[in-house]
């Protein structure tokens, strides 16, 4: 199978000064430094077919913006083999350039003194877009994103969201057939978010845009990646399905559930004298949230429909975000 990203044994050392505090120490540093050894990568091996939409997590430092970084061709890896889209990544052919597009939250690409459309016709030349597709697919950017105010502005005067927004379009200006999103979606409002993955979604089906994202914002994971890649110190430690995760490492289900008024209320001891295999976890007025194991579930949920007057009821997977922390917290190998 001919995949369009393949990662093999790819690893980042870092070489770090060290010193003490005090003034000794940093005389001492600039006469005799030393160093030390930071692996930021080690040894990630991976591959991602064309089109594919893969979740890249893991915690602060864990080493996923680097390894964005060796695959964009920003950094050279200390060890490792990467091919991307057919060609070797730091070697940074022009023609690999224009099949990509990184774009890093906490960075900017916008010209600060400039107008936000005159950045845009920049990397439109950059990038050799024809006059054509520049009209045409700024026009729906603008659209989707709901900037056409913000064009005949300086990017100085932009806030946040709105620069995050800018950023997001230039990133697809030209259609790349690779997108490397890192923390894409910082500053952006809720509304934004969603509409940002709504046009993820149609943006993925109607290009083939293979697409590696990471993000701290568990929503932009779930909605828009089935598989995730998930590195830790470096490490990678999982390669799967997002619901293959949850299901290994939680064997248990939440119910929630709201009670007619005319119930009796649900408490700890009720649940355990009515032989109901549920543990209480959180209650607010008359609703609840039990937390029951998962071939349990059934069995519980049919007691509790028996035996109480009910205005809402549901079962769900727990959060996806408890899931990742009970990983790094405990230092669980997936």
């Amino acid at each position: 199978m001919a995949y369009h990203i393949q990662v093999k044994d790819l690893s980042k050392t870092y070489r770090v000064p060290v010193r003490k505090a005090g003034l000794r120490s940093a005389v001492h540093s600039l006469i005799r430094p030393q160093f030390s050894e930071v692996k930021a990568v080690d040894n990630v091996s991976f591959t991602i077919e064309c089109g594919e939409m893969v979740g890249f997590i893991g915690p602060n430092g864990a080493g996923k913006t680097t390894t964005l970084k060796m695959l964009s061709g920003l950094l050279y890896p200390t060890s490792g083999e990467v091919t991307a889209a057919g060609f070797t990544p730091w070697q940074r052919k022009s023609q690999y350039l224009k099949k990509i597009s990184m774009l890093m939250g906490n960075r900017s690409q916008l010209q600060w003194n400039n107008t936000v459309y005159d950045t845009m016709y920049i990397f439109k030349e950059i990038y050799g877009v024809s006059a054509e597709d520049f009209k045409k697919h700024l026009g729906e950017l603008t659209e989707m994103f709901d900037v056409g105010d913000l064009m005949n502005k300086r990017a100085r005067n932009l806030s946040l969201g709105e620069r995050s927004k800018c950023e997001f379009m230039i990133s697809l200006l030209h259609k790349p057939g690779i997108l490397y999103l890192d923390e894409p979606t910082l500053g952006m409002d809720v509304t934004m978010q969603l509409r940002l993955r709504q046009y993820m979604k149609e943006y993925n089906q109607k290009y083939g845009t293979t697409v590696i994202l990471t993000s701290h914002y568990m929503s932009d994971i779930t909605s828009l990646c089935s598989r995730v890649l998930l590195i830790n110190s470096g490490n990678l430690i999982y390669d799967g399905k997002l619901s293959s995760l949850t299901d290994k490492l939680t064997p248990f289900r939440i119910i929630r559930l709201t009670l007619e008024e005319e119930n009796p209320p649900l408490c700890g001891d009720s649940l355990q004298t009515g032989g109901i295999p549920a543990e209480l976890i959180e209650s607010n007025g008359n609703e609840y949230t039990l937390r029951v194991n998962k071939e349990d579930a059934v069995k519980a949920s049919a007691m509790l429909m028996s035996r109480y007057a009910l205005i809402d009821f549901g079962i769900a997977d727990p959060p996806v975000e408890s899931v990742i922390d009970k990983i790094y917290a405990e230092g669980i190998t997936v």
